[in-house]
């Protein structure tokens, strides 16, 4: 990646995280171009330079968040780790990814409310592709011996409810560090499966 291609990718990422934040608190049809723009001190003109309208920018940062996701699990899959660890590690790169981008995690929750039926089906690809690669590592611990034989998908679910419930309930002033509320959720969760 050249370096004016990196910069408009920095650009793009500060501008969604603004209006991710923005949208979560005034909500979608409330939020305005400008009032984006007016939070980031820039001209409206700038972020069209960036996004084809608010539509296309809630696109962008689904398929951002998404993806960023799918990288953290694939890398995850290629480490020599014991399976535990892997799914383990794999729960708390979900966790982690999703306090840090918040705002952005919660608009995914009905994204046809929002998006063309083509933009719909890519971001309900990249979501099948997320949860096929957790699945996985669900299933070589089943097949390792290391879990129990259950349903890798109704397990998944599972998995993927509680996580994502974290934003409900998570405060970053409470007595625990972030780190080590993310690992005892993962070690409960890992109790599921545990032999």
């Amino acid at each position: 990646m050249s370096l004016r291609e990196e910069k408009t990718e920095k650009k793009k990422k500060e501008i969604i995280h603004s209006a991710m934040q923005i949208i979560a608190e005034k909500g979608y049809y409330r939020t305005t171009i400008d009032d984006i723009a007016s939070k980031l001190l820039i001209t409206k003109g700038t972020v069209y330079y960036y996004f084809q309208d608010k539509q296309d920018l809630l696109f962008q940062s689904h398929q951002l968040l998404l993806q960023n996701s799918i990288e953290n699990l694939k890398h995850i899959h290629t480490q020599p780790l014991h399976p535990r660890e892997k799914l383990k590690n794999a729960m708390i790169a979900h966790m982690d990814h999703l306090l840090d981008d918040q705002y952005g995690f919660e608009l995914m929750h009905k994204p046809e409310q929002f998006f063309s039926h083509q933009q719909l089906e890519i971001i309900l690809q990249l979501h099948r592709d997320y949860t096929e690669l957790l699945d996985q590592l669900i299933v070589i611990g089943i097949e390792d011996g290391v879990f129990q034989a259950l349903d890798s998908k109704v397990t998944r679910n599972i998995y993927l409810g509680a996580m994502n419930w974290l934003t409900q309930w998570y405060d970053n002033k409470g007595k625990k560090e972030k780190q080590e509320i993310l690992d005892q959720m993962a070690e409960y969760l890992l109790n599921i499966l545990a032999k």
